[in-house]
């Protein structure tokens, strides 16, 4: 396991949701330290080439002959993205105005947004909750709802065929209510991890908290579980990144405002021995970040974006962090779970800087694309939120 590419200059977002449908990683919304956080404007997308590593702000297109063409999502941040059969759903997040509860569907063959009907038990509009999917089903899990000043304590479900929501009625010690968590299937599970919660203090005021239990809910029987986890157990932590290799839940960064602290670290959690193991891979890692995006091809794993405190060591970033003393990131880092000997070889070359012009070509653009800058310009990201 081996960091293998820090790049620079790619899409400056936080609060971004990402997801990848084959080669490619599409990146949808998000903010930028500056943008109008209250309009209507649409909603951006970005897309990684995952074989060059090269960014692009893609033209998007409402094609007259789908449903609903005139609909385009806002901008927004704290909403989620899924892939199912090739299509991407957007759901939830709101601007600095409002929350959304429509769903949007992307085509990644025409490039093009609809909002088709949905029929159902349509959740409440909420940002901060998890999305993942499971057989043809969009499961919602947590957020925070505006019409309630509450955080959501419902699990519902989409069904991604017929676009019917769902209210599921569960069992078990439900775990407790939280946002900016992260939700992962394995097999016939959700893996929950992570989030912000609240509670009351001594004097009677609201509090955070963050709970470092790992919860499962089996799909089969409806029923909730806590995990009786062992090994490196983590902080508690929102706004980290979670993502599935082998069977096994892993999770990146995030921040615990209680402890004041962002995170780094990369953690691996086996569902079938409820271990937690705290790993160090090799090569220049990501530093301390939030509300990134984290997507992975194979077995590669991209992250990209987020904020950090600054901690006042560069001048040009105490000039450009926001009110919050939080900097926002333009880099991305790959993360090889297994890499090959070429990689290691190409790494070689790149450590010690060895002559490369007498390779093949092939392998020449491969190292140019592991480290060549890309040159999406984009403002800063928004810190109002997660």
């Amino acid at each position: 396991m081996r960091w293998i590419a820090h790049i620079e200059g790619c899409p400056k977002r936080v609060n971004h949701a990402a997801v990848a449908v084959s080669h490619k990683i599409y990146s949808f919304g998000g903010y930028s330290t500056g943008e109008d956080c209250r309009g209507y404007i649409s909603m951006d997308v970005h897309v990684l080439n995952t074989q060059t590593n090269r960014w692009v702000k893609h033209p998007v297109s409402d094609l007259p002959y789908f449903e609903n063409d005139d609909i385009l999502p806002y901008r927004r941040y704290g909403h989620t993205a899924v892939v199912y059969k090739d299509n991407i759903y957007v759901w939830g997040g709101r601007n600095d105005r409002a929350p959304c509860s429509v769903l949007f569907k992307f085509d990644t063959f025409w490039h093009c947004w609809m909002a088709p009907p949905t029929t159902g038990s349509v959740p409440l509009a909420r940002d901060g909750h998890s999305a993942c999917v499971w057989k043809n089903y969009m499961f919602i899990f947590g957020g925070y709802e505006e019409e309630t000043d509450l955080f959501a304590k419902q699990v519902f479900y989409l069904d991604l065929d017929t676009l019917h929501w769902s209210y599921a009625i569960c069992d078990g010690f439900e775990p407790t209510l939280r946002d900016f968590h992260t939700t992962v299937c394995i097999n016939d599970k959700i893996y929950l991890f992570g989030g912000r919660g609240a509670t009351l203090s001594m004097d009677n005021q609201p509090q955070e908290t963050y709970c470092n239990k790992v919860w499962y809910l089996d799909l089969k029987m409806m029923r909730w579980h806590c995990c009786t986890a062992t090994g490196d157990i983590p902080l508690g932590r929102r706004s980290n990144s979670a993502f599935v290799h082998n069977g096994k839940m892993y999770i990146f960064g995030g921040y615990n405002a209680v402890e004041g602290k962002h995170f780094n670290d990369l953690y691996m959690f086996n569902p079938e021995t409820c271990v937690w193991t705290l790993l160090k891979p090799h090569g220049k890692q990501p530093c301390e970040r939030r509300r990134q995006a984290c997507a992975k091809v194979g077995d590669r794993v991209f992250i990209f974006g987020g904020t950090s405190p600054i901690n006042g060591q560069n001048e040009d970033e105490q000039i450009e962090a926001g009110h919050d003393g939080l900097v926002d990131h333009s880099d991305m880092f790959i993360l090889d779970l297994n890499p090959s000997l070429k990689t290691l070889c190409l790494g070689a070359v790149r450590q010690y800087k060895l002559n490369y012009r007498e390779l093949p070509r092939s392998l020449r653009e491969e190292l140019y694309n592991l480290r060549a800058p890309n040159k999406i310009t984009i403002s800063r990201p928004n810190n109002s939120a997660g």
